[in-house]
């Protein structure tokens, strides 16, 4: 079975918008996937539904075996330990340090001080911010911000990574150091990676799977793909 399976998968809001329209998608374990598209074309909706932010309309979606759009609502926290979610936003907590920000979701596990400490220093280092570790996110460049926001994502090595826009708001030398450090992590660690991006020249330089998506419908899906200027094409 496939790590990750979309099968007649319709998503339609409350305000009759269709974000997705009969999507079927596999995604096999350790793949490092893009989804391109237009702004409002689904994708941020796409990568919602394996984390159960939002549930399908219609279809199916599996992650890791699991129907996720199945799941009860008071189990999706065991989903989630699973998948590291990072953000164009960030969404850091201004008044906690770095090694609070990645020790948070931890915390929140219930999880021992000692194998905290221990993933938290193994995270940092990943991301090169291991000189930064007592600062606090108005003290670090956005930059350094995203590679705090991919820390916390992987402090659990998850199987599982989703990126929507993590490069949106960085200037290009930013972006290509944060894919070279998700790049890594893809190898190291063997964690699936999908990210939801418009950077053309991410995708035309990292040469990864590439799904273009356009008004809710997956419109191309290419092997080491490029950017697609023109989703009607």
């Amino acid at each position: 079975m496939e790590f990750i399976e979309l099968k007649n998968v319709f998503k339609v809001y409350t305000n009759g918008v269709t974000a997705l329209a009969d999507a079927n998608l596999s995604i096999e374990k350790g793949e490092f996937v893009f989804i391109i598209g237009q702004s409002g074309s689904g994708k941020s909706t796409l990568t919602k539904l394996l984390y159960r932010e939002e549930k399908p309309t219609k279809g199916s979606v599996f992650v890791g075996g699991v129907n996720v759009s199945k799941l009860r609502d008071n189990n999706v926290y065991k989903l989630r330990r699973k998948i590291g979610v990072v953000f164009q936003d960030f969404k850091l907590l201004p008044k906690l340090t770095v090694y609070e920000n990645i020790a948070y979701p931890l915390e929140s596990y219930g999880m021992a001080s000692k194998d905290i400490r221990d993933k938290v220093l193994s995270a940092v280092e990943r991301v090169g911010l291991k000189e930064k570790i007592r600062s606090y996110p108005n003290q670090l460049s956005g930059g350094e911000q995203q590679r705090v926001c991919i820390a916390r994502a992987i402090v659990n090595e998850p199987k599982l990574i989703i990126c929507d826009e993590p490069t949106g708001d960085l200037d290009p030398k930013i972006s290509q150091e944060i894919m070279e450090v998700l790049k890594n992590i893809n190898k190291d660690l063997g964690s699936t990676i999908i990210m939801a991006t418009h950077d053309k020249e991410i995708v035309n330089t990292m040469k990864q799977r590439v799904i273009c998506i356009h008004n809710g419908v997956i419109v191309s899906d290419k092997k080491k793909g490029s950017y697609i200027e023109n989703e009607d094409n």
